[in-house]
């Protein structure tokens, strides 16, 4: 088993990435999440670039880290000055952090046409800076971009750019895959022949995934010797992203063998990822290897008989080895068998041959004919269970909303700003607010949290993060019946509700109130009596 170092690169290069911002609070919390995730290193920004980032440094003195390091990111100094002189080497030598990442250049083509001074003088150029910052006391990390391309061009001095970088002081040399066009097995390849020039180093990756192979290509260089592996957590980052450092993790701890979060439980991967997504206002596919909602999800009848009988008939590890759940559909090609699995969760002591159990798999029929598909939308699927099996507390009623909106919409989500007027009963008590929000749907869902926080202040935390609309019955025209998917998430838990109407916005009542009362009913918390 070896050591495998994490760098995160989220605050850095993942703040490239399209639709990217963090501010300094941001910026705080994505260190503390991957702090306790138990990461090595997180590049949090270049200190010279914007006064944001000098910000974030200096606030982030006060942090108290278990495990990571911050480290701060500059480029090599500018040709033909001083390092002393150079104002990006100064910022981070103010910086004061234990570890700096410096990038200069390994391709020749970059030295000679995009910067456009000589071989020898880039050479000096990393040295030099290199050695100004661990004369300041931090260590260096060695980015050398465009290393793979640069050794593909002209191996020799790809080579001669990691010398120069040693020559200076670096600690670690990181092998740059920039572009993220280069096949797995060249990075492999290329990696070994450095590492046998350079026995003694420490040797990184940092990929990209611009032919979506970074992540193959991050386990391809470990393989290949590298012992530092960065990246960011989510994979987003310039371009098409950076190696995805949540399935790199999972990879290299479940099947590799390799320990690479510092003694912390690789149990919290899936939680810290979404805290993060939520940081980062971003939504984590479904599809994402690990840590996505349907990572462990099984629908056909066949894969779901032979994941109750053995989980290792359909499952490559253990969804609870990286904090995510199991999770059997139900579909048209489940099986009632699974339906019947959902209401033994609630009530166990029922049987399939129970008339109450014959009653709801009737009353499943129904709906299912109305328009209802619970695949996806298990968390409505137990509350019609609660609620035929007279298991339920409505938590609130409705009175009565309206909206209001002076100007055609097209998205029910986005574009126009609409008003909604939401008032509901609690306890017997009536309680009425307003929220403006853009489309309908939104402006609905922000009354209706707005006016239930003041009753069950957790609610505070959840928020709409996906929402779908499929016309049932197109003939129908206008008239249509429609139904609404909704996810919702509280910056931990993801669930998603249904509604069905010939009205869009009553069919999105009924998902979003259902969203609103699974997420009380799973926090255990009791309606308000009466």
């Amino acid at each position: 088993m070896r050591e495998i170092s994490i760098f995160d690169s989220t605050l850095r290069d993942g703040s490239q990435g399209e639709g990217i911002s963090f501010s300094v609070s941001d910026k705080l919390k994505i260190v503390q999440a991957l702090d306790t995730l138990g990461v090595s290193y997180i590049e949090a920004g270049n200190p010279g670039s914007n006064p944001k980032d000098l910000e974030f440094f200096q606030a982030a003195r006060q942090l108290e880290l278990k495990h990571a390091t911050i480290v701060a990111f500059g480029s090599t100094r500018r040709k033909l000055i001083r390092a002393s002189e150079d104002a990006n080497l100064q910022s981070l030598a103010r910086a004061g952090t234990a570890v700096v990442s410096i990038f200069g250049k390994s391709w020749d083509f970059h030295v000679t046409d995009i910067i456009r001074t000589t071989l020898e003088e880039n050479l000096t150029m990393i040295e030099e800076s290199v050695r100004f910052i661990t004369e300041g006391g931090s260590s260096v990390f060695f980015d050398a971009e465009h290393y793979y391309d640069g050794w593909e061009a002209n191996a020799d001095y790809a080579a001669e750019t990691l010398r120069a970088a040693l020559r200076g002081g670096a600690k670690a040399l990181i092998l740059c895959e920039t572009r993220g066009g280069m096949l797995p097995s060249r990075v492999r390849a290329i990696t070994e022949e450095t590492k046998r020039l350079f026995p003694d180093v420490e040797i990184g990756v940092h990929a990209h995934d611009d032919i979506g192979c970074g992540v193959a290509s991050s386990i391809a260089a470990v393989e290949g010797g590298a012992t530092q592996v960065q990246g960011t957590l989510l994979g987003f980052g310039e371009r098409c992203g950076n190696a995805n450092l949540s399935a790199i993790i999972a990879i290299l701890e479940t099947k590799m063998g390799h320990r690479c979060l510092n003694g912390e439980s690789l149990e919290q991967l899936t939680r810290i990822s979404r805290r993060v997504a939520e940081i980062s206002n971003v939504r984590i596919s479904g599809r994402t290897p690990f840590i996505g909602r349907s990572a462990f999800a099984h629908k056909g009848g066949m894969h779901i008989d032979g994941v109750q009988k053995n989980p290792h008939s359909f499952e490559h590890i253990d969804p609870l080895a990286v904090g995510n759940e199991r999770r059997l559909l139900m579909s048209e090609v489940a099986g009632r068998a699974l339906m019947l699995r959902r209401i033994a969760r609630i009530a166990p002591h029922l049987d399939k041959d129970d008339p109450v159990t014959v009653s709801l798999m009737d009353e499943l029929k129904r709906l299912e004919a109305e328009g209802y598909q619970f695949e996806g939308a298990e968390s409505s699927f137990d509350l019609v269970i609660r609620r035929h099996l007279n298991m339920y507390k409505p938590y609130f009623s409705l009175v009565h909303y309206q909206t209001i909106g002076s100007s055609p919409y097209v998205d029910l989500l986005s574009d126009a700003s609409h008003a909604v007027v939401v008032k509901v009963k609690v306890a017997g008590e009536s309680a009425i607010t307003a929220a403006e929000g853009e489309g309908p749907v939104n402006a609905l869902d922000k009354a209706l949290r707005k006016v239930l926080e003041q009753f069950y202040p957790s609610l505070k935390s959840v928020h709409l993060t996906d929402y779908k609309v499929r016309v049932l019955d197109s003939g129908g025209a206008t008239a249509s019946k429609v139904r609404v998917l909704i996810e919702s998430s509280d910056g931990i838990n993801t669930w998603s509700t249904i509604g069905v109407s010939r009205d869009i916005i009553e069919a999105s009542w009924f998902a979003l109130s259902d969203s609103i009362e699974y997420k009380l009913i799973a926090d255990g918390i009791e309606p308000s009596e009466e």
